[in-house]
């Protein structure tokens, strides 16, 4: 990391003292013409690039050359730590595990079409960027889809993962609150429309042992950090997981047998905010909340006990105000949810808050090519700064956009506006980060970030 280091004079004054008496006068530590340094150092700020596993497995799979040789820029550009994804959607990883299978195998569209990408190498795929990045001088920090364990394709394509593999594994998947009953997501299996990741069960105890081992495993690697991706419920939203076991962890959580489920929390096929909350609404969110605040409780110890000095952290959606749905309060506990969002956050739902239980947190800034500066949700900059109030300084963390999905970026040609996003989220945050390399090299924007990183290491000045 740059530092830019600069010294001042620190200017010592000495009172009027009576001759009188001599030897009553101090023995001072230096003389008026001696003066003392004094030294302050700006330190810049890091710069992170995520590396997504299905949208670059065709590159680097099976090429570890194409990996060192795409470091070697990112680190020439002026990005210092890399973010690298070794378990997607499908729930296989990238890491040599004891109890996650290896991914051989992942869904992408290229440029023959939506196929499934073959990996026949069988060298480390983690330990190539470990050993690539830390060569170059680069941090590298892993990254997990955390609550998923299988994938349903679109299209015909097929399915892949645990969940499909193993069919005694299906009590492990969530359970939804649909409008025609309750239903497990493994009996939905219509490509056309219940495609997508297959989500984990967070209240689960099996599911929570199972990942808490696969944490431990990725721990063993001489990683500088390791970050939880979808930690949390399944894309169904307010409709996930009503399984019998979060009936009865819900219960005991909050005392009391719930005569008519699900109907006195939510009714079948809720997924919104009700205008009419039934009598137990709000506190059901806040388990939920709970549920992943113990999460990362214990996955935060699994990887200390393993290796204390790599820094565990988060992602999460910056729109906090709507985050809620998918079970999630990442602020700080100090901030309180129900002065501001009493709509749906209960008295206790800032307990659920889990920020000082990390190291680092990554907030996705995914506003439009047109909303860079701002207030507010929803623009980079406003989201950041929202970031800055509900993490209230437990937490470092970095604020980035997506490049290549988000409204005004999809078609590339935005290479102008890359130096103004960087500006928007590291200024407003402790770092910046962008999602993802595949974008940056599809799109032609390496110098578009170099140009980026350069304004800002050339703006660190001393405030005298």
């Amino acid at each position: 990391m740059r530092k830019l280091i600069y010294s001042t004079l620190a200017i010592v004054g000495l009172s009027m003292a009576s001759c009188s008496d001599e030897k009553d006068l101090p023995e001072w530590p230096w003389t008026p013409d001696e003066p003392q340094d004094t030294t302050v150092v700006v330190e810049a700020k890091p710069r992170y690039v995520w590396i997504d596993a299905a949208a670059n497995f065709e590159d680097y799979a099976n090429n570890r050359e194409n990996i060192a040789a795409d470091l070697a820029r990112v680190k020439e550009v002026g990005f210092t730590d890399i973010i690298v994804d070794v378990r997607p959607s499908e729930g296989d990883v990238l890491f040599s595990s004891t109890v996650a299978d290896p991914l051989t195998r992942i869904d992408a569209w290229v440029d023959a079409g939506y196929v499934w990408l073959e990996r026949t190498a069988t060298w480390d795929y983690l330990q190539a960027f470990i050993d690539e990045g830390h060569k170059l001088g680069l941090r590298v920090n892993a990254s997990i889809n955390t609550f998923v364990g299988g994938y349903l394709c679109p299209y015909g394509l097929g399915s892949d993962g645990m969940l499909f593999r193993d069919e005694s594994k299906k009590g492990w998947a969530t359970v939804i609150n649909a409008a025609d009953g309750l239903t497990n997501t493994m009996d939905l299996l219509d490509d056309s429309s219940d495609y997508g990741a297959k989500f984990l069960n967070p209240a689960n105890d099996e599911v929570v042992e199972y990942m808490l081992q696969l944490l431990r495993d990725l721990a063993a690697y001489n990683l500088d950090g390791i970050i939880l991706d979808r930690c949390r419920y399944d894309d169904y939203g307010l409709m996930s997981d009503f399984s019998d076991e979060s009936r009865a962890k819900f219960e005991s959580y909050i005392g009391q047998t719930v005569e008519n489920f699900p109907d006195d929390i939510m009714a079948p096929g809720t997924n919104t905010l009700p205008s009419e909350q039934p009598p137990l609404f709000k506190q059901w969110l806040e388990f939920r909340a709970m549920n992943i605040h113990d999460f990362m409780v214990e996955a935060r110890n699994a990887v200390k006990e393993v290796n204390d000095t790599i820094r565990f952290g988060a992602y999460v959606g910056a729109w906090y105000s709507t985050y809620y749905e998918s079970g999630v309060n990442w602020a700080s506990p100090k901030y309180d949810t129900a002065a501001n969002y009493p709509a749906w956050a209960s008295d206790n739902y800032h307990n659920a808050g889990y920020a000082d239980h990390t190291d680092f947190m990554f907030l996705g800034a995914y506003a439009s090519a047109s909303d860079i500066y701002g207030s507010g949700e929803w623009t980079m900059q406003g989201f950041c700064e929202q970031g800055r109030t509900l993490l209230q300084g437990d937490v470092e963390f970095a604020g980035g956009p997506d490049i290549g999905n988000s409204t005004g970026w999809t078609g590339g040609g935005q290479a102008a506006l890359i130096p103004d996003a960087i500006d928007a989220c590291i200024t407003a945050s402790d770092g910046f980060f962008v999602f993802d390399i595949c974008h940056i090299k599809m799109y032609n924007y390496w110098d578009a970030f170099k140009q980026g990183f350069e304004e800002y290491l050339s703006s660190l000045t001393v405030q005298e």
